[in-house]
């Protein structure tokens, strides 16, 4: 039975971060792992009330645990299948995730964030994309002008009642097509010692 689960888990592309370690591989990340990833984005996950007014402000709530991944991209699918990371929870939660992410041309970056229910995505603490709200699959797109460096990034979601669960992130670079969102596309150089953090 316990091969039955942990083979539909792998299909449904879900890590519980319970793999056993190898001293001779480096450790796989996959989305929503529990493996700490300094590079990535981490999630704090909270549980929410359906009563609550406002479903993305975190300030009251304590994290119930924290999952990290390099990149948002969880297209439409039956809640039911759950969102990986969560493991034990299917409707009414939120992930409040925070990075940063380096920038080696100057310009306008375009974002594109679709989500389901409700996400925000903030670059620098500026509000670019305002996705909130109970609602099926919506993509909003945002522009931030961004100069050569370090940047914040923060993307706040959360999971209303059931039918669906959705969250993708993505991002263009100037002249460029969109693509997603991952934080391994956006490292700085390894000769890089100069100024250029974002406050």
């Amino acid at each position: 039975m316990m091969r039955v689960l942990l083979a539909l888990a792998l299909a449904a592309g879900f890590t519980f971060g319970m793999q056993e370690p190898d001293a001779n591989q480096e450790p796989v990340y996959v989305f929503g792992t529990s493996v700490v990833i300094p590079s990535g984005l981490q999630g704090a996950i909270y549980y929410i009330s359906h009563s609550e007014k406002n479903l993305l402000d975190f300030d009251k709530g304590k994290p119930r645990g924290t999952i990290y991944t390099t990149s948002l991209n969880i297209p439409p699918q039956d809640y039911k299948l759950g969102f990986p990371g969560i493991s034990d929870r299917l409707e009414w939660f939120a992930i409040d995730y925070r990075g940063k992410f380096w920038v080696g041309d100057a310009g306008d970056y375009r974002f594109e964030l679709m989500a389901d229910d409700g996400a925000m995505l903030y670059v620098d603490g500026q509000l670019v994309i305002d996705n909130s709200g109970l609602h099926p699959p919506v993509t909003l797109h945002g522009k931030v002008g961004l100069r050569e460096g370090t940047h914040m990034i923060r993307v706040s979601y959360f999971q209303g009642l059931k039918y669906q669960v959705a969250l993708v992130l993505k991002i263009a670079r100037p002249g460029e097509e969109y693509s997603v969102f991952n934080t391994n596309d956006f490292k700085p150089p390894a000769t890089f010692t100069g100024p250029g953090d974002a406050k």
